[in-house]
This record gives structure tokens, C-alpha cells and sequence, in this order.
């Protein structure tokens, strides 16, 4: 193969292959569009450098006769590859071939003709050049194609390119992943781009385009020789394009690493299955992360939180775990032989600006030091053996604790408190899920402690104003602890009461002081109860309450995460304006004191369907019936037949005004106290909570709650 090569040199008599240690196909939009300008804005006669292809060469005695490459290398002599480096821009150059014949066969007049009857290029049909780049059919009964380019076999990757890309016919059931929709995406991408081309420039735009894909776009080929092992390779390299994940450099690692030891640590045979095993992680590893390829897992967030619950924790740094893991743990150096002996250097001292780290309230350097569980020094390949099964492992109940219920294997009332979790945001407590699922089989404990955390969560964090961090690194800890055997369910269920001791007395008397200074900051501000961050949550928990005797949900999370700016799904019953229908129904309150009422808790109404935000300063007699347009068509949904909370305010309710407001906010806050296990001081602390001005009128002299401790001594 030539050094310097087109398109049509790199696929002369040669086969290429994707190994599975590598990622699936990467590439996004951002990637299409560049590919797609360099090609069409390629001057006649010029020739455009599209980067490195490094192979690596497979060996013929290799493939036995079984192999579908077999025939095209024994007969044809053919030469197969590995693709050690550049499979993002190869794999691309392969889409666009098949969007392009796709489209020549779609062409009107090309309809009822075979492929080896439609010319692409003057007498190249798309026969050929599916024989080409694509396939070629064994001779002579075309029993089975041979791809002249794709993945190893059994893959999702392999079979979503082979069925869904390529068109091989009785596909079955295909795994789809995060790379299989950017394979999807890609050949939806250039398809429609061909399509505004010949729109534009007809059939010469298009075999122009071919020729420019074909002939003038190059390549630098670098063939590894057999002395050196593909994997130390790729271990030194990044893919042009998109930088590698944390995660991707880590499998690299590892393979890396299989490479040093010597025969007497790891024989010819352990080293292939210490091999497959990283490969078949990663498979899994990946699949789990793009299962939902909709919206598929961030790598590195699931390597940071297995790392926290495997080895250790620290704040240091955004990247520290991936330092820890490839420059401490995993590093050539805790394989090699130790050959450096330590010297005592002068070290300057670095001057900072006394801008701290946003530190763990518990956290020092000295318990970093103390938790480290695993040995560092002298990586054996069991050690890595026995992180590649834990990452297996963790990688499907870290799906699980994201998307329960399309995990398949969750009773009801797990999936409903994982999903509570994800709604509420989970904070800092992932790792923790991870090792609850993972660790404990009792499926009634499990509920209970993701219970237990979510409790945790909406008093410290939404009600109590406890830092972000708070308690964080205990958690981290009992995630590790728990992992490696060293403490229960039940001692990490029971952590929690203490750890809200601050905030809810040993009789559920909660001490709200900081919710009330921030709601009456809010209100103070004009917005009230609508500002709270936890407002969407409590509101959504009160809807699915209601729900629980009905057969029906009439409003699901996602859509209330998807309402366009323009639109409300959470409204205010009586407005924040003032139109006049609503000024006689407050006539008697001061304009001063009116935000007190439409920012009050038991204003604010969760819709089944969202609305034009002009829609909430309609009447209270309006909002409860349909609303139509002049056209017959609905503008909005009414309260009689909207979301359980809707139908609840038109039941309860036949006029709204002042006393209504108050008695749906304490309607509302006697729902808090049941749903997470306190209660307010007495009715007269609880109803201070809804700001509703005394009979004076005064603002001010809303009663304060009692204290007896507050958040700056937790």
C-alpha cells in the first residue's frame, strides 16, 4: 500500500477491520459538517490532506477458512487490517459512500434498475463501487457478503452497521448504543446534504463529488511492522477529531500494560483472556453508557464515580481521579521493575491567592491518605483482572440507578424511588446508588436506603441550605466501604437521622430558620415561593400523591423539564399582574402586599399541559373550563380536566381569592410534613411559612419560627 494514498489506493485488495479495543464511532455533527466542507469546498485539480491512517497488518495464517475474509485472501489475495489509528475519518468516507449510492438509486430514473445498471461516473457503476468499499458477494452461489470494511464481529457496532447502515437483510433484534445513533445520524446527515447538492447541481455536482471523495483526498499510511504490538501503539496516540474520553484512555492503559509483564507473570494464554476480559469491559462498559441512546451516560462520570467507590476520594482537582488512576495506580511504573532511587530535591514554595477549593466540610489530605483500601505498589494482573469485573459489574447498575425503568430487572417500587432520586438530583450521592445496587441483593433495603437519601436530600439541601457538599465525603467513604465489605445497609440507612440532626429535632420538630430567611428574601424580591429550587420537585410530588388513587397521569416529568420559554407549566392562579377582573377580587389588599399572595405556596398550580404565558391573566372563572380560539382550537386546557392538582383546585374551589390561597398553602405544607417525616413547631409556625399578611396587615410581623439551632453549626 502506498505511503501517501487515495481512497482508492487504501481500499486496493485490502480489508480493514475496527478491534474491539477500540471506541464505536464518535464523530457528531460539528465532525460531519467539517468533513462535509472540506469536501465540497475542494478546488478542481487541488488535493486535500485528511491525516494519518495507522494499520496494523493481520496476519493470513490467522484467519481460518471458517472466517468470511477467508475466500478474498487465500483466493484473491486480498490483505486484512487492524485500524490502529483513524477509524472516525475511515468510517466517515464509508457513510458517505452509502448515502451517495443510496441516493443514485433513488433517483426517478433509476428506480427499476439493478446497482451494475446505474452509473455513478462515467462507466463506474454502483455495483462496483459497492464492491469496491462496501461488500462483495462470494462466489458463485452470493451465499454471504464480505465487508471490505467494518468492526469485529458481534458487536452492537458490527451488527448496527452491517443491518441499519448497510442494509443486510434478517437483522433481528439490533443493540443500539450512543455510537450506533451517531452512525444513524451520519448517514441521515449526508444523505440530506447530497440531496440539496443535486438539488442545486444535479448529476455533475454529484459525480464531482465523488470523484473530489475518491481521488483527491489523502491519506499517509503507517503499516505497524510485526516487532511492535498494535496496542503500545495506539497506548501513544490520540484519534484526530475528538479527543479520547478519560475512559478510553484507561482501557488503552490497560492493554498497555498487558504488555510489560513477562512470561514468568503471565503466560502467552493468560495474556489473550486478560486481554478479552478489558475488551469484553469495555463492550459492556459501553453499551451500558449508550443504552438510552437518546440520551446516553457521560463516560467520565461513570469512571470518576466507580473510581470513588473503588479506590478513593479527594477534591483536589476536576481531573483527579483519572491522575490517580493512570499516573498512580495504573502506571507503567507500578509494572516495572524499580530501578529509580529517591533523591530529596528543593522544591519552591507557589504563592497562591488565597482562593480556595470548594472543599468537603470533612474532608482533609490526611483522610485521602488513610482510605486508599487497595495497594498501589506492584500491579499484578490480578489486580487489574479484578477492576476490569468491578467496572463489568458496576457499569449496569450504574444504568440501572439513572434509568430504572428501562433496566428490566427492578420491581415497581425500586424503579419509583430511583426515578424520585433522579428527579430531585441525585448531588454527590451516585457513587453510593451504584454500590447500593450492586452490593446489596435485599431488594426492600435497597428501596429504603435510596428513600433515605432522598429524604436526606430535600431536607438538607432544598428545606435546610446545607452546602452542596455536605457530608460528602462520608458518603463517598460508605460507597467504598460497602463495596468492599467493610459496612451495611443498614449502618448507611441509619447515618442519615444523625446527619439531619441540625434541622429536625428526635420529636420531627423541624428547625426552618434558613427556609424562612431564604423565602422571605424571595418574596422580598417579588417572586415568593416560585424562585425555590425545590419548587418543581415538591409540586411534582404532590401531583403523583393525588395520582395515587387514579388510573390516569395526567403530567410526566420530562414534560415538565421540555416547556418552551414562552410557555409556563407551573402558573401562578391569580397573576402577577393586576388586570381588572383580579383587582376586584383583591380589593381589599394593599397593591404593596399583592405579591404576597401570587407568590404564596398555595398560588402556584402544576398544569397538565403547558400554556402561552399571556394565558395565566385570565379569570379565575375562565381558568377552569377549556379555553378556545376563534378557529375552534384549544388554547388551553381548563382545571376541571387538567392535572390532578388542577382538578383538585376546581373541585375545592369556586372562587379564588385570599382565604383560598391560604388554605391550599397549608393544604400544601401539611403534604410536606407527611411526605418527609416532620412537622412544623405548631399551625401558627406553619402558617408563617405562607407570608400571608397578620390582620395589621404588616408585612414585617409575619411570626418568625423558632430556633434552637441553625445551619452555621450543623
Amino acid at each position: 500500500m502506498k505511503e501517501r494514498a487515495t481512497l482508492e489506493d487504501v481500499f486496493n485488495r485490502s480489508i480493514f477491520r475496527i478491534p474491539d479495543y477500540q471506541r464505536g464511532y464518535a464523530w457528531k455533527e460539528k465532525q460531519y459538517k467539517d468533513f462535509w466542507e472540506d469536501l465540497i469546498n475542494l478546488q478542481d485539480g487541488r488535493s486535500h490532506y485528511t491525516g494519518l491512517l495507522t494499520l496494523k497488518r493481520i496476519d493470513p495464517d490467522t484467519i481460518s477458512e471458517a472466517d468470511d475474509e477467508f475466500w478474498l485472501i487465500n483466493d484473491q489475495q486480498y490483505e486484512m487490517f487492524h485500524i490502529v489509528d483513524g477509524q472516525q475519518r475511515l468510517t466517515t468516507f464509508i457513510v458517505f459512500i452509502k448515502a451517495l449510492l443510496d441516493f443514485y438509486m433513488e433517483l426517478e430514473k433509476n428506480r427499476d434498475k439493478e446497482p451494475d445498471e446505474v452509473y455513478v461516473k462515467g462507466t463506474v457503476t454502483a455495483s462496483a463501487i459497492t464492491e469496491r468499499f462496501l461488500y462483495k458477494y462470494k462466489p458463485p452461489q452470493n451465499l454471504f457478503r464480505t465487508y471490505k470494511f467494518g468492526y469485529v464481529k458481534d458487536t452492537p457496532s458490527d451488527e448496527f452497521f452491517r443491518y441499519d447502515v448497510l442494509d443486510e437483510e434478517g437483522p433481528g433484534t439490533v443493540q443500539k448504543s450512543f455510537y450506533t445513533l451517531n452512525l444513524k445520524n451520519a448517514l441521515t446527515f449526508f444523505k440530506k446534504q447530497i440531496e440539496a447538492l443535486y438539488e442545486t447541481e444535479g448529476e455533475d455536482g454529484l459525480k464531482n463529488i465523488y470523484r473530489k471523495l475518491t481521488s483527491n483526498l489523502l491519506f499517509n499510511i503507517y503499516t505497524i511492522h510485526d516487532e511492535f504490538d498494535e496496542f503500545v501503539t495506539f497506548e501513544t496516540m490520540n484519534n484526530r477529531g475528538k479527543k479520547l474520553s478519560d475512559l478510553e484512555l484507561l482501557k488503552n492503559r490497560l492493554i498497555y500494560l498487558t504488555t510489560l509483564y513477562g512470561c514468568d507473570q503471565l503466560k502467552v494464554a493468560e495474556l489473550r483472556k486478560l486481554r478479552e476480559r478489558i475488551n469484553d469491559t469495555w463492550k459492556e462498559v459501553y453499551y451500558q453508557l449508550g443504552r438510552n441512546p437518546s440520551k446516553p451516560l457521560n463516560d467520565d462520570d461513570f469512571l470518576r464515580a466507580h473510581w470513588i467507590m473503588y479506590f478513593t476520594y479527594s477534591r483536589k482537582t476536576g481531573q483527579d481521579y483519572i491522575q490517580f488512576l493512570l499516573d498512580k495506580y495504573f502506571s507503567p511504573q507500578q509494572v516495572h521493575e524499580k530501578v529509580v532511587i529517591q533523591v530529596e530535591l528543593e522544591e519552591a514554595e507557589e504563592q497562591r491567592s488565597g482562593l480556595g477549593f470548594d472543599d468537603d466540610d470533612d474532608f482533609s489530605e490526611q483522610a485521602l491518605e488513610n482510605s486508599v483500601e487497595r495497594e498501589v505498589s506492584n500491579l499484578t494482573p490480578e489486580n487489574i483482572r479484578d477492576y476490569v469485573n468491578s467496572l463489568k459489574e458496576s457499569a449496569q447498575h450504574w444504568f440501572c440507578a439513572h434509568y430504572p425503568r428501562l433496566a428490566n430487572s427492578l420491581p415497581s417500587e425500586e424503579i419509583e424511588a430511583i426515578e424520585k432520586l433522579n428527579r430531585i438530583g441525585m448531588g454527590y450521592f451516585p457513587p453510593l446508588v451504584m454500590s447500593i445496587l450492586k452490593n446489596v441483593s435485599d431488594s426492600a433495603k435497597r428501596v429504603k436506603a435510596i428513600q433515605s437519601i432522598e429524604r436526606f436530600i430535600f431536607l438538607a439541601f432544598r428545606i435546610g441550605g446545607a452546602r452542596g457538599n455536605y457530608r460528602s465525603s462520608e458518603y463517598y467513604g460508605e460507597a467504598r466501604k460497602l463495596d468492599l465489605g467493610k459496612s451495611t445497609i443498614e449502618s448507611i440507612i441509619d447515618s442519615f437521622e444523625p446527619n439531619l440532626s441540625y434541622l429536625v429535632s428526635e420529636e420531627g420538630i423541624i428547625n426552618a430558620t434558613y427556609f424562612y430567611t431564604y423565602l422571605q428574601k424571595k418574596f422580598k424580591d417579588k417572586e415568593g415561593y416560585y424562585a425555590w429550587y425545590g419548587l418543581r420537585y415538591f409540586l411534582y410530588e404532590y401531583e403523583l400523591d393525588l395520582l395515587s388513587d387514579s388510573i390516569q397521569q395526567k403530567v410526566t416529568w420530562d414534560s415538565l423539564l421540555k416547556t418552551p420559554r414562552e410557555y409556563l407549566s407551573i402558573e401562578h392562579i391569580c397573576p402577577q399582574s393586576m388586570p381588572e377582573h383580579w383587582q376586584k377580587v383583591f380589593s381589599g389588599v394593599p397593591e404593596d402586599h399583592y405579591h404576597l399572595y401570587y407568590g404564596s405556596l398555595g398560588n402556584l398550580l402544576l398544569l397538565s399541559s403547558s400554556i402561552n404565558s399571556s394565558l395565566q391573566n385570565d379569570s379565575y372563572e375562565s381558568k377552569l373550563h377549556p379555553k378556545f380560539d376563534g378557529d375552534g382550537r384549544r388554547k388551553r386546557t381548563g382545571y376541571s380536566d387538567g392535572s390532578h392538582s388542577e382538578i383538585e383546585v376546581a373541585r375545592l374551589y369556586s372562587q379564588w381569592g385570599p382565604e383560598e390561597i391560604r388554605d391550599r398553602g397549608m393544604r400544601l405544607l401539611s403534604f410536606m410534613e407527611r411526605r418527609w417525616g416532620f412537622r412544623f413547631r405548631d399551625e401558627e409556625t406553619k402558617e408563617s411559612f405562607l407570608f400571608q399578611p397578620t390582620e395589621q396587615g404588616e408585612e414585617d410581623e409575619v411570626g418568625r419560627p423558632e430556633s434552637t439551632s441553625g445551619m452555621e453549626n450543623a
